[in-house]
Parts: C-alpha cells; structure tokens; sequence
C-alpha cells in the first residue's frame, strides 16, 4: 500500500506519522505492550498501519482510547472516521484509515492475536 499523505486544517502528516501520535496517544495513559504493525508492503493489507496496545481494566483501555483521540485532534483537528467498541471496552478499534488503533483488555489480546494473523508485517515494539 502506498504510504499517503493527509492534508487536515493546513497541516500535512504521513501515516508514519500519524502512527507515532497514536503510540504518543497510548503512552499518557500507561498502555502496555504498543507494537506498530507496518502493513504497507503486506498483500491485501487494508491499511498502512496497526497500532495495538493493552489496558488492564476497562476504565483504562477507555483512558487510552480518549487519549488517542485528544492527541490526534490536538494535531490534526482530526476525529476517527470510524469507532468500534467503546461501549463493551474490551477491544476498541479507532479507525483513521491510513492507521488504525486497537486497544485490548489485556486478556481479549491474547484471544484475537493480531499480531499473528499479521505476522508477515514487520513489528516495532515500544515500552
């Protein structure tokens, strides 16, 4: 997939980018586990990036999902074009299409395995 470019309120940022905002995003809530899966060079990949991280309760993976998005709109004056389980916070997906946040209670992570279903993409690990 070819890396785009976003143009938002006068501000350009690549997806590379944008996915550092959301691992930034993560850190202020004390996410474990962030791993920035790079899916621009994986077949069939339907965006640049993944970013997934653990909470380990609901309120958590909730502080962390928020976090995400003050950081992204404080950047960019951007929201989610798509949001997915905000209401059972046990895995909220934050969709900005060229990257896409995933936030798992620490033990729904270990049941869905993204990392391995998407193993042929390289994987950067952040503390």
């Amino acid at each position: 997939m070819m890396e785009l470019t976003r143009k938002r309120n006068a501000k350009a940022i690549s997806s590379e980018q944008l996915s550092q905002l959301v691992v930034h995003g993560m850190q202020e809530k004390k996410a474990v586990d962030i791993v920035v899966l790079d899916l621009r060079d994986v077949k069939n990949a339907v965006t640049d990036y993944f970013v997934i991280c653990s909470g380990n309760s609901d309120t958590q993976v909730d502080a962390i999902t928020n976090s995400i998005e003050e950081q992204v709109y404080k950047s960019l004056g951007e929201d989610p074009w798509h949001k997915e389980g905000k209401v059972n916070r046990e895995w909220i997906l934050l969709d900005y299409v060229d990257v896409v946040a995933h936030v798992f209670k620490k033990d729904r992570r270990s049941f869905y395995a993204l990392e391995d279903l998407w193993g042929d993409a390289p994987a950067t690990t952040f503390e």
